[in-house]
């Protein structure tokens, strides 16, 4: 195994170099920039993002963020764009063009045929004096002092300097077009952070059971009650609205205190006014509210009804923790 303080030196020092590369960003944020913004904001069509090379896996991952967030983009290979893919572009298209030198040969080509198109071109170049930087209608530096690259050569620090102009951009137009956690749901359905944004409550309970037991349940009953449901509780209801809660702990407690439980009902050891939560609510409400008080269960009202119960373990089981 190579020298692990090494190996720790070389990952700090390179993460340092890219942190400083990204603060000095902020001096080149300008009119220009501004000015790109509001055109891409007025207009009718899609964002065209281009590059090459690093460069162009940086524009694949600037137009997942601007679609994700409410502005229409496509991808399209500088290379393969002056092979027939020109074609992607329609009348109303911005094009974000991409590349750190500004110079490379298939810019030189791409440049004038797009502008013959009559399409708007913004630039994200590291040399806002190149062919890029001078034939575009607008120029966003993305300057570095150098690679986090030892020898100067690995694209390191300016493509993770393109890659935050892009977020700059598209977080630019995401709260310009007021784009809610609503907006962002519907983009993203699946996973983890999708179902945070759209798993209500009654989704949650749908498939639990419901035990209740009412205030003069003899203590025997709620043991059975807590046990066969499987939730670890159970609401304690009269009239179809919640008048306290039995957990397992509750019982646990309540047996070290009393040898002889044969007098004991429900209403005589429930937590009263215990937390709950609406139906309609967001399963990450939920969470918080558990968080909060640092409970595992929570009971669901449907206005004043009761209806079921959320366990930190249906959360677990959704991804949402």
């Amino acid at each position: 195994m190579k020298n692990k303080n090494t190996i720790i030196d070389i990952a700090k020092q390179t993460i340092t170099e890219e942190s400083n590369a990204i603060a000095n960003l902020i001096n080149f944020v300008n009119e220009d920039f501004a000015k790109a913004v509001n055109y891409i904001l007025s207009s009718n069509g899609r964002v065209i993002v281009t590059g090459i090379g690093k460069s162009a896996n940086i524009a694949t991952k600037i137009v997942a963020t601007f679609n994700s967030t409410g502005t229409p983009a496509i991808f399209m290979h500088a290379a393969d764009a002056i092979h027939g893919d020109l074609g992607n572009i329609q009348k109303n298209d911005v094009v974000i063009c991409i590349s750190n030198s500004g110079n490379t040969p298939e810019i030189k080509v791409l440049v004038p045929l797009i502008k013959n198109y009559g399409n708007k071109i913004v630039a994200i170049t590291g040399n806002v004096n190149s062919f890029l930087g001078t034939n575009c209608d607008f120029v966003l530096s993305s300057f570095v002092e150098k690679e986090a690259c030892p020898n100067n050569l690995a694209p390191t620090s300016s493509t993770t300097a393109q890659l935050v102009i892009g977020d700059a951009l598209a977080v630019c137009l995401l709260e310009l077009n007021h784009f809610s956690s609503k907006d962002f749901a519907k983009y993203h359905p699946g996973g983890a952070l999708g179902k945070k944004l759209y798993l209500r409550v009654k989704d949650l309970i749908s498939n639990n059971e419901l035990p209740q037991v009412a205030p003069s349940t003899p203590i025997m009953d709620v043991i059975i009650e807590i046990s066969k449901k499987r939730l670890g509780t159970t609401a304690v209801v009269e009239n179809d609205k919640i008048v306290g809660i039995i957990t397992d702990g509750d019982l646990r407690r309540m047996l070290k205190d009393n040898p002889d439980i044969s007098k004991i009902i429900a209403k005589d050891i429930m937590g009263k006014n215990p937390k709950t939560i609406s139906v309609d609510a967001m399963a990450v409400q939920a969470l918080e509210t558990m968080e909060n008080n640092n409970i595992s269960q929570i009971l669901v009202e449907d206005s004043t009804k009761y209806v079921g119960v959320v366990h930190l373990h249906d959360l677990l089981k959704e991804g949402i923790f």
